[in-house]
């Protein structure tokens, strides 16, 4: 049996290791990959370097946890992004299942980094149900949508919400969504409140949002874990989404040589095949 005959016959157990050798590897040692940025995640960039130093901005956890491997590194570029230019940030959720909680373990986490202070430097406002009403709410007053944050202080408690009466004094808005709340940020706080925003969502949701962008609803845009490592270049702290674009790009190569491999073997046997009836 020669080395084609061999290959069109292979177990698929070694293809299953190849795949996931290839997908842990990366992890282990890092591959110093290329990626390119794409407009929209410039546009996302640069559209935070924008504000001016110390402005107040909102960081919205509008994503399960089911999609956390796509959006978590975007929320961690985003606080890397906005600490260092001292803003001072709003967390809150749209969604029950985990939102509140990965709000405050990435925030909390982020802001140890950056000896940022509870209260003074982010507020972690939690989760309210009805997203309508409260993004229609908050443009009123936020403390009659929020009368305490996430673990139940008063808001008149926390200087930071003394000075954050409602959107008016919100300076930016950072959208990170795996599902439809992205259309009410802008359908109803950027319709009538008019305040800049940006999204970051998964790669499958991503092609719907480009309309908003071209549209200038969105500034900029973030799609799927391509988009988080693009932003994590950008802002310089290369993490899990780049090492994660690596894997992905390593299973990719693979499968695509696999394929190439099977089909030469297949058209040789065949000739062979043919060959040997004649």
């Amino acid at each position: 049996m020669n080395f084609w005959e061999k290959m069109e016959k292979m177990d698929r157990r070694w293809v299953y290791l190849m795949v996931g050798l290839s997908v842990i590897l990366p992890f282990i040692f890092p591959l110093d990959l290329p990626i390119s940025i794409t407009p929209e995640a410039q546009s996302v960039f640069d559209e935070v370097e924008k504000i001016p130093d110390g402005s107040t901005v909102m960081l919205v956890f509008d994503y399960y946890p089911s999609t956390i491997a796509e959006c978590e590194p975007m929320a961690i570029a985003a606080l890397h992004h906005f600490f260092r230019k001292n803003c001072k940030v709003i967390t809150l959720s749209n969604i029950p299942l985990g939102g509140p909680s990965m709000a405050e373990a990435v925030t909390r986490d982020m802001a140890e980094k950056y000896n940022k202070v509870y209260g003074v430097d982010f507020v972690n406002l939690g989760y309210k149900y009805g997203y309508v009403a409260v993004l229609s709410g908050m443009g009123q007053s936020i403390k009659s949508i929020f009368p305490t944050d996430n673990s139940g202080t008063p808001l008149e408690e926390l200087p930071l919400m003394t000075n954050v009466p409602n959107y008016d004094s919100v300076a930016f808005i950072f959208e990170i969504a795996d599902n439809a709340t992205a259309d009410y940020w802008v359908s109803i706080v950027y319709a009538q409140y008019g305040v800049p925003m940006v999204c970051g969502t998964t790669a499958v949701s991503a092609p719907k949002y480009y309309s908003f962008v071209a549209s200038g609803q969105f500034k900029g845009l973030l799609g799927g874990m391509k988009g988080a490592a693009e932003y994590e270049q950008l802002v310089g702290h290369n993490a899990a989404a780049v090492t994660g674009m690596s894997a992905q790009s390593l299973v990719h190569l693979l499968i695509i040589f696999l394929v190439i491999l099977g089909n030469i073997s297949f058209f040789l046997g065949r000739k062979g095949h043919k060959k040997e009836l004649v």
